[in-house]
């Protein structure tokens, strides 16, 4: 069965391009389902994309990635940025979808038309990233949103993909998970750019950074000697005062850098 109301390549392409939230969601669904026509769009929009800066938020589950990631889109958008949000979730093992848990934490920015956020499920793909979340990122930065945040599933250290995917990459620890350095160790720490310190008014936030600056102190890859360690205490709604500035300052420095040729 054919559809005679189904709008062109080049005319997917062009509402795309305008912004059309309707056209952009349903090819971000069809490249997930890796149809063909879907590839095609993607492609044709290869052009339109290289804008957008897409920063990874990784870290093991419990760490507040979530509220990190809401507490970012709230400080972008207050500096006048679009922000894009591809949230990559657990697959359910019943229909084989994202359980969109992330998504409804971040509800209270459904209706700024300046955030888009997206739902991705693994379908068990390692790494912690969806297959499609490249694509959407893609699609995200032809729709002109200056800042793309990608905050993967939580699986400790095979989420090293995200490093693939992100221009920068936030590793989030926090104090209290008696593995949680473990994991950072064991390949997490290898991929960061800035590492944060979330929940920091617990206790143990003192020894959290003690150990990673130490890690930091030990890592093999010498030109990877300027990773920055903050502290935040992300709370839904915050964009200042709890570290999501500084954060935010510790991304643009290394956008700087690594802009430069230096990291």
């Amino acid at each position: 069965m054919t559809t005679t109301n189904e709008p062109s390549l080049n005319e997917k392409i062009d509402l795309i391009r305008g912004g059309d939230i309707r056209t952009a969601a349903r090819l971000m669904r069809d490249l997930d389902d890796r149809r063909p026509d879907a590839i095609a769009a993607l492609k044709a929009l290869f052009a339109h994309t290289g804008n957008a800066y897409l920063v990874g938020i990784t870290g093991n589950p419990g760490a507040g990635k979530s509220t990190v990631v809401d507490a970012m889109i709230s400080h972008y958008r207050a500096a006048g940025e679009r922000v894009g949000v591809v949230c990559v979730d657990p697959t359910s093992p019943f229909s084989g979808g994202a359980i969109l848990g992330d998504r409804i934490r971040m509800q209270r920015h459904a209706l700024d038309p300046g955030v888009f956020i997206r739902s991705l499920a693994t379908r068990g793909h390692l790494g912690g990233l969806s297959r499609s979340t490249f694509d959407v990122a893609h699609v995200l930065d032809a729709m002109g949103f200056e800042r793309v945040l990608i905050e993967t599933v939580g699986v400790g250290q095979d989420e090293v993909d995200v490093m693939k995917a992100a221009h920068t990459t936030v590793v989030v620890s926090v104090p209290g998970l008696g593995d949680d350095i473990q994991a950072i160790k064991s390949g997490l720490l290898e991929v960061a750019d800035v590492l944060v310190v979330n929940k920091a008014d617990r206790e143990g936030a003192d020894r959290t950074e003690r150990d990673l600056l130490h890690m930091l102190d030990l890592r093999a890859s010498g030109d990877r000697k300027d990773v920055e360690i903050l502290r935040t205490i992300a709370t839904r709604g915050t964009a200042d005062g709890s570290g999501i500035t500084e954060l935010a300052a510790a991304v643009e420095r290394h956008r700087v850098r690594a802009w430069a040729g230096d990291s």
